[in-house]
């Protein structure tokens, strides 16, 4: 009896042997696909790249480069620089802008785009344009944040005239800015506000020393981080 005992512990042996690498195999398995043994070639997944969409000739802006525009040199602006689809204006110790270099109308035009205060409480849009030979300013939120405006007209600026104009703006918010300039008149919205509807008539039109830099077409901000984007220049009159 004794000998048989002892003849049966290799078989044994291998049966527990057995039973244990069975006992392992299915958590080996589900171990080696969580952990992402190899198990052949491996295909990687890219990311599709940020397309922007070509631009037409009424664009100022063709949403990947400055073509057509400078940086103006204001002396203590903030940095420059084209981000996606927009253009950020950094903070700066006064203004930070862009200055269009191309032709530009005097009359009959509308200007749309789209701008965003990031960082500071000053204006976020301060949009230089010609109104006939006269230049003048569209102020979006300065004096603090909220005002609105033209500067300058008879020499008062956006905070003091006729156009003053009162609205709050929240940070990292797109407004869409229209502005309209004929012979006649000066109008502008903010998204479906209108907040100028000017008559000229007589009155003089100037800006102020701070964005001479800009004109005859320019955008600045003012001691604020902004972006601008979707800007674009057409005719009223349909030339």
């Amino acid at each position: 009896m004794e000998t048989s005992r002892l003849n049966l512990r290799p078989y044994l042996k291998q049966m527990m042997f057995g039973r244990i690498l069975k006992f392992l195999a299915a958590p080996l398995l589900t171990l080696c696909f969580l952990t992402g043994c190899p198990r052949g070639p491996q295909v990687l997944k890219t990311q599709k790249a940020e397309v922007t969409e070509p631009k037409d000739s009424t664009y100022l802006f063709n949403g990947m480069t400055l073509d057509g525009w400078e940086i103006t040199n204001f002396g203590p602006q903030g940095p420059v620089y084209v981000s996606g689809d927009k253009v950020v204006l950094g903070m700066g110790d006064g203004c930070t802008g862009i200055t269009w270099k191309g032709e530009f109308p005097e009359s009959d035009y509308e200007v749309t785009l789209e701008a965003m205060r990031i960082e500071g409480n000053d204006f976020f849009c301060g949009m230089t344009f010609p109104a006939g030979k006269d230049p003048c300013t569209l102020v979006v939120g300065g004096w603090g944040g909220t005002v609105v405006g033209l500067s300058s007209i008879n020499g008062y600026d956006a905070s003091e005239n006729e156009t003053t104009f009162l609205m709050e703006f929240s940070r990292n918010t797109w407004y869409k800015i229209r502005l309209t300039v004929t012979a006649e008149s000066i109008k502008a919205w903010i998204d479906s506000t209108q907040v100028v509807d000017f008559n000229i008539d007589d009155k003089r039109l100037s800006v102020r020393p701070e964005v001479e830099l800009s004109r005859p077409f320019g955008i600045t901000s003012w001691r604020t981080t902004a972006a601008v984007r979707n800007l674009k220049v057409t005719s009223i009159n349909g030339e």
